[in-house]
């Protein structure tokens, strides 16, 4: 069903201003602008027509953009279609790791140093693990998804990790985790070698880092969030359908807007998941939106170890030859059927008679824009 409001409907409404604000550096502003034309004339687009029925429609292109809510469909269904066939006959572990609000700040100007070192720690600490003899004694495989939001587009940046139960010893032999299906490692430990690991990491990456947050680091508790195991292989292609490609906020999400304020849904995770609406200024809207815009050439789906692109071209077959799928594993939902997007299919009749009939140019390249992409968010 399609949005009644959209994130593009702030910025075209608000342009002027965004442009003249600060606050926004010129990689976000050049993103912002992509969004606010997307599926617009601007973009160019075709008209189609159905030979069997005689409807007529006319599609727009999209920006294409990883931070768009409009264009992010059929690129996850791509990747989930990719994924499939590696899928192991194992089960796997959800594994969350969050960094400390400490770094927000950093983060806000250090983007891609503060996120690199998200991946490197998370994915140090479960090797460290998984090559101990007491918990695996094993290489294993991760799958890492960055989200950097909270419910209220505050900064919240965590790393959402896909682990299999197990790993492949020097000897090429499948070796489970000795947990009973429960948990992956301890969690309380896991959680303080993140904290030493990220900061050693951190530190190998930018210099003269504050004194004062450094300490603060290591005061605080860190938190490594270990979700129960996917029922069966197809649930996590049923997750990774849900975060590979979600951004920081949905259209739908978007309750209201109006000449000054904008109004969207969110989920209190503190009070039982209780459904509450916030409203925001538009540009502080933009500028939370913002925040959110990943800096350019950074990977947020990345992959380690026996999933790794190097590697699972030799371990996955190696893998499949020593496990056979369990005939019934526990379910604890159902997974969703995607269906991918079918161009010829007419939207009237259901029939795959749709054929285009006029190309509509895009227009003019968009104009330069010129601001230190540097600049901090506060």
């Amino acid at each position: 069903m399609q949005a009644t409001y959209e994130v593009a409907d702030i910025l075209r409404k608000q342009w002027a201003e965004i442009e003249a604000y600060k606050q926004i550096n010129s990689w976000q502003l050049r993103t912002l602008s992509a969004i606010k034309i997307c599926r617009t004339s601007a973009l160019g687009g075709h008209k189609d027509a159905c030979i069997e029925c005689g409807t007529l429609n006319i599609s727009y292109n999209s920006c294409r953009n990883r931070n768009c809510p409009k264009c992010q469909g059929k690129e996850r269904e791509k990747w989930i279609e990719k994924r499939r066939e590696e899928l192991l006959p194992v089960k796997y572990f959800h594994v969350v790791f969050t960094l400390p609000d400490t770094l927000n700040q950093l983060a806000m100007y250090k983007a891609k140093e503060v996120y690199d070192a998200l991946f490197k720690s998370a994915w140090d600490t479960l090797s460290v693990f998984a090559k101990d003899q007491k918990h695996l004694g094993a290489k294993t495989g991760m799958i890492s998804i960055l989200h950097t939001w909270g419910q209220q587009l505050t900064l919240h940046p965590h790393l959402h990790c896909i682990v299999p139960d197990g790993g492949l010893t020097k000897a090429n032999k499948w070796k489970q985790v000795r947990c009973e299906g429960k948990f992956l490692f301890p969690v309380k430990a896991m959680s303080k070698v993140f904290r030493a690991k990220y900061v050693s990491i951190l530190r190998s990456k930018i210099q003269n880092l504050d004194k004062h947050m450094m300490e603060d680091l290591f005061k605080k508790e860190w938190v490594v969030y270990a979700k129960r195991p996917f029922g069966t292989p197809e649930m996590v292609l049923e997750y990774l359908g849900r975060y590979t490609h979600k951004i920081a906020i949905s259209n739908h999400r978007i309750k209201s807007i109006d000449d000054k304020i904008i109004t969207i849904a969110y989920k209190d995770y503190r009070h039982e998941n209780q459904k509450k609406e916030l409203d925001l200024e538009h540009l502080e809207f933009v500028r939370r939106f913002s925040m959110h815009i990943l800096p350019k050439g950074l990977v947020r789906i990345r992959h380690y170890g026996i999933l790794s692109s190097t590697s699972k071209p030799k371990t996955i077959p190696i893998i499949k030859e020593q496990v056979k799928p369990e005939e019934k594993l526990p379910q604890y939902f159902e997974p969703r059927i995607m269906e991918p997007y079918n161009p010829l299919m007419c939207p009237h009749c259901k029939t795959e008679t749709r054929v285009t009939i006029e190309i509509m140019p895009r227009r003019g390249p968009p104009t330069v824009i010129k601001r230190n992409q540097n600049s901090m968010i506060v």
